[in-house]
């Protein structure tokens, strides 16, 4: 299976179809190189923090006993909370990414494309303790990515994660995409740039992929997607009902990706 799959493929109910590019053992090495030099450099800083502390109170009789055993003791225990720690709570801020993998553009995600879960970012890092056996070689881990379907190591098959490249995408041939001549959108700069706004990248995605691949779903089906799509954007657009009268609910996507993307990119 060395290899086998280097994309994720979904389909949502709408029959919809995406392809999620799956990160190769090399970026997620690459990504784990920088989460081990931050590691290291938090353990640093807070090992010289405990030993200025230690260093300023040793002098004091008795006391100064007591607060020497107790740093050396708050060493051990940082550290071993900055290894566990890191990858949950930078995983879970930044949704599903570390320092490491935002510097290489990858994310951790559900497998099945969904967004990651609390439940799920803590039992990837749990599994983490034996997918770096032996020693801290990670020797379980990779080989696990390189057997597995989706590259995945022992902690992401235990939590139903994998790890995917963010792509941004060409912009896209809009003359051929929007099949149509003047976006009536445009006669309304001022809320374009406030449907910009509005819009986050991840709803001006899925605008984009239900118009470049609109012929590839069943009449139904496409249908019931742009009625959905469109009543979503409804939503958040202010433009009048003066030049929205008329337009079919894919024309008004149309626009809206229009908008969204040529425009932005003059």
């Amino acid at each position: 299976m060395l290899g086998e799959t280097t994309s994720l493929e979904i389909r949502t109910p709408e029959g919809v179809g995406f392809q999620i590019p799956v990160a190769s053992p090399f970026s997620r090495c690459l990504a784990l190189a920088i989460d081990y030099a931050v590691v290291v450099a938090l353990t640093l800083i807070t090992t010289q923090v405990i030993r200025i502390f230690q260093t300023s109170l040793s002098a004091i009789p008795i006391v100064g006993e007591i607060i020497v055993d107790f740093g050396y003791g708050a060493t051990i225990l940082l550290q071993f909370l900055i290894f566990t720690f890191y990858g949950m709570i930078t995983e879970w801020l930044w949704s599903g990414q570390t320092v490491g993998k935002r510097i290489f553009r990858l994310r951790v995600i559900d497998e099945r494309g969904l967004s990651l879960g609390l439940k799920q970012v803590v039992i990837r890092n749990l599994f983490r303790v034996l997918d770096i056996l032996p020693s801290t070689f990670y020797l379980i881990g990779s080989i696990s990515c390189l057997v597995t379907r989706h590259c995945q190591r022992i902690g992401d098959i235990a939590a139903g994660t994998l790890v995917v490249r963010e792509v941004t995408p060409s912009a896209p041939s809009f003359g051929e995409l929007l099949a149509t001549g003047e976006n009536s959108f445009a006669t309304q700069p001022h809320l374009e740039a406030r449907l910009r706004q509005r819009v986050s990248p991840e709803e001006a995605r899925i605008a984009l992929d239900a118009v470049t691949r609109r012929n590839e779903l069943d009449p139904d089906c496409r249908l019931r997607l742009f009625q959905k799509l469109a009543d979503h954007f409804r939503s958040l657009s202010d433009f009048p009902d003066e030049i929205t009268v008329g337009l079919s609910d894919e024309q008004y996507i149309r626009n809206v990706v229009d908008t969204l993307f040529r425009r932005a990119s003059v």
